[in-house]
């Protein structure tokens, strides 16, 4: 170990990241005996194909993650959100997910997520430092 040269880098390269993401999915596959992990994605578009609001996530194993839930600054509380969200769930369902688990921060949106029915499931506090990250989760029947 001591002749290996650790590379500390802000700034890597797509395919690095790719070739990690690869081998972590491979190794869970293995483990598992689930390779049914999808992509999942739902945008809003303006009519010039600007994102006006999107989610993404991925299916797994009879689970669904939201990764990222984003809607322009301008158009919060219009019910994008809200309408994004419920998109992702039926989604889920029809891909035979059971649940559907996410991450936000306490100066984020958990209040929005309780409102649609998901109940905390663990805490990190200090991420960032003076706030808390929430784990949630809500059970898809």
């Amino acid at each position: 170990m001591a002749d290996e040269v650790l590379q500390v880098t802000e700034d890597p390269a797509a395919v690095d990241l790719a070739f990690l993401e690869e081998q972590i999915n491979e190794y869970n596959f293995a483990t598992t005996g689930y390779r049914d992990g999808r992509y999942l994605a739902i945008f809003v578009r303006d009519s010039g194909g600007a994102i006006r609001a999107g989610l993404s996530g991925h299916t797994w194993g009879g689970c669904a993650e939201v990764k990222f839930l984003w809607v322009r600054e301008s158009e919060r509380r219009s019910g994008l959100g809200t309408a994004l969200l419920r998109a992702a769930e039926r989604e889920a369902k029809a891909r035979g997910c059971t649940q559907i688990v996410l991450g936000t921060h306490s100066f984020q949106a958990p209040a929005f997520y309780a409102k649609h029915g998901y109940t905390v499931c663990g805490e990190a506090p200090d991420y960032p430092n003076g706030y808390t990250q929430i784990h949630l989760r809500k059970a898809l029947v």
